[in-house]
């Protein structure tokens, strides 16, 4: 857990482990592993379940990819999962970021299969277009709970536009996998749950 924390500031990353406060922080870390989050730690929206702080973002950070690569070096990851805040901000969403953060990582640890967890660029088909040229082995978008309860839990977000994103990923990379998490316990009901597996099988995602 210390080597981790060291490294982190070390390299002035930082981890969804710590800015979201995740309660399993120190199991993983005790294990070695960690999540990186990118393009800072200020969202810029505030979603319901999540405690990464809101506001105005700063700079975005060019150097920051190529630290997220040595980093996931120094760990000797098999598998490295990278996500970010979102920066709604920025023309790209941070896109471009994304891309070279996975380069990095290609070009420092050759053998490490790479999962981002992207937002949905507020729908923006080149955004994504950017991020899928890098080539992840995984593009995980969490649709979150189920329709009826986004504006409580995801108010700046759509739930058709996280299920077209999905689409749109499988479509650019028909031989990688696609994959999405939603939360239980917000008050969905079972038919809702089920529902939300449907749209996901549809869409060809592969990893629930």
């Amino acid at each position: 857990y210390q080597r981790l924390s060291n490294l982190m500031r070390e390299q002035q990353l930082h981890t969804v482990c710590e800015e979201a406060r995740c309660p399993n922080i120190g199991d993983c870390w005790n294990r070695g592993t960690a999540t990186f989050m990118i393009l800072g730690d200020i969202c810029t929206r505030s979603c319901g379940f999540c405690a990464v702080t809101t506001g105005r973002p700063k700079t975005l950070d060019t150097g920051e990819p190529k630290r997220v690569g040595l980093a996931v070096q120094r760990m000797d990851l098999r598998h490295a999962v990278i996500t970010s805040v979102n920066r709604d901000d920025v023309p790209d969403g941070g896109a471009a970021l994304f891309a070279e953060t996975i380069r990095w990582v290609r070009r420092l640890s050759p053998r490490t299969t790479v999962e981002v967890l992207i937002p949905d660029f507020m729908g923006d088909e080149s955004a994504l277009t950017t991020v899928m040229a890098a080539q992840p082995e995984i593009l995980n978008h969490n649709t979150e709970t189920v329709p009826r309860l986004y504006p409580r839990v995801r108010p700046k977000a759509h739930y058709e536009r996280s299920l077209e994103l999905l689409s749109r990923a499988k479509a650019s990379m028909p031989d990688g996998r696609t994959k999405s998490g939603v939360m239980v316990g917000l008050g969905e009901t079972r038919d809702e749950l089920l529902a939300v597996f449907t749209d996901l099988s549809q869409r060809k995602v592969d990893i629930l």
